[in-house]
């Protein structure tokens, strides 16, 4: 341990002084923070006293973060019981710094004044460019929160979410919070949407439908009323499908992380050959009868006919719902997913020697548009 003292460089108007006032205790802590940051280290809350009649506090210590000594004790016991499961070795964080100021409510009136200011450390303090990274001085401002929401809704990965707010700030020490505290609070985000997520995206399916009447979405929920199943479609998704709707890919194949939910698109292709999305949902599950759901939903959200065409992958409960809802639309299997099944139902090895022949085959079958050329090409 260090027996020098360092005295901070801070102006004398920025310091704690005896008989100082502050209206709250949040106020005089904020003072102290800040002057913490101006000399170089970290500041915390410590011990209180509350009046034994009343139960009210009359008064608070704020310290220097290594105030106190390190638990050695709780490494012993570990060492000598083996627990070193999640455990890691850390450098010495309390040096038992006597740096503190405390403040004491006023007998008449709600002011808090400084009663105790003790300016010196027993140890280094951090320079200008380093005490952002400070645990009491990182913190996500509410302009970088409100930035941050917004980047992180448009995908923007939080590495280059710092670094934006770097050029903004005109450097890392002038944004106040640390890449891990933006990671911190886009958790906290996530935390705060658990459970209703479906309420908000209902709610702003309702919202554009309000804005576009044109704009069709539908939803349904399970027995136990939780969200189970959705279809939407924008109006430019609609006005695209009555003119190149006659075909339509169906994927599936998309599975959310959070709520294992299946995404599921109704694509098609327009006349510069760039796909056009027709409509989106969210399933539950992959039973028939869901399926079935979202097929009506979509022939039923479409100002045209059902399409002459559609291209899904290999689904045994898609096909049947398929064939119930749309019986006169020609059903066909993506050729990815045909070509994908190939090793799972041959030998490698076969697959590897045939393969030119069976490119051949499908080949074939595309150029001359016909069921028989594919026959010929496989004898």
């Amino acid at each position: 341990m260090n027996d020098d003292l360092y005295a901070p460089q801070v102006a004398n108007d920025r310091k704690p002084k005896i008989g100082m006032r502050f209206a709250t205790v949040a106020d005089a802590f904020a003072f102290y923070n800040q002057y913490a940051r101006e000399a170089g280290f970290s500041a915390r809350s410590s011990s209180t006293k509350k009046n034994k009649k009343t139960n009210e506090l009359v008064w608070k210590q704020f310290v220097c973060f290594k105030a106190g000594q390190t638990d050695e004790n709780r490494s012993k016991k570990r060492a000598l019981s083996g627990d070193t499961i999640n455990s890691r070795a850390r450098g010495e964080v309390r040096t038992d710094c006597k740096a503190r100021a405390s403040i004491v409510k006023q007998q008449t009136g709600p002011d808090w004044s400084v009663s105790v200011f003790v300016e010196g450390h027993n140890h280094g303090l951090s320079t200008p460019s380093k005490v952002h990274l400070l645990r009491s001085h990182c913190n996500v401002s509410i302009a970088n929160r409100v930035l941050t929401q917004q980047l992180s809704e448009a995908n923007i990965p939080t590495c280059q979410q710092m670094q934006l707010l770097e050029i903004e700030h005109g450097g890392p020490e002038s944004v106040g919070c640390t890449e891990r505290d933006i990671r911190n609070f886009e958790k906290e985000l996530r935390d705060e949407q658990k459970g209703i997520d479906a309420e908000t995206l209902i709610e702003f399916f309702t919202s554009e439908k309000e804005k576009n009447k044109a704009f069709f979405f539908d939803y349904e929920t399970d027995s136990e009323n939780k969200f189970s199943r959705c279809f939407w479609a924008d109006s430019k998704s609609r006005v695209a499908y009555s003119v190149f709707g006659d075909v339509v890919v169906f994927d599936s194949t998309y599975n959310t992380n959070n709520y294992a939910m299946i995404f599921t698109a109704f694509v098609g292709v327009n006349h510069y050959h760039q796909t056009i999305v027709f409509g989106c949902g969210f399933l539950s599950d992959e039973k028939t009868e869901s399926y079935i759901w979202l097929l009506k939903k979509f022939i039923e959200a479409m100002p045209t006919s059902a399409p002459k065409s559609i291209i899904t992958d290999q689904d045994q409960a898609l096909t049947k719902a398929l064939a119930r809802v749309l019986p006169e639309t020609v059903h066909r299997y993506c050729l990815w997913h045909i070509l994908n099944k190939f090793p799972q139902k041959i030998s490698p090895v076969t697959f590897r020697d045939h393969y030119q022949s069976i490119k051949k085959c499908y080949k074939k079958f595309y150029i001359s548009g016909g069921i028989r050329a594919w026959l010929e090409g496989c004898n």
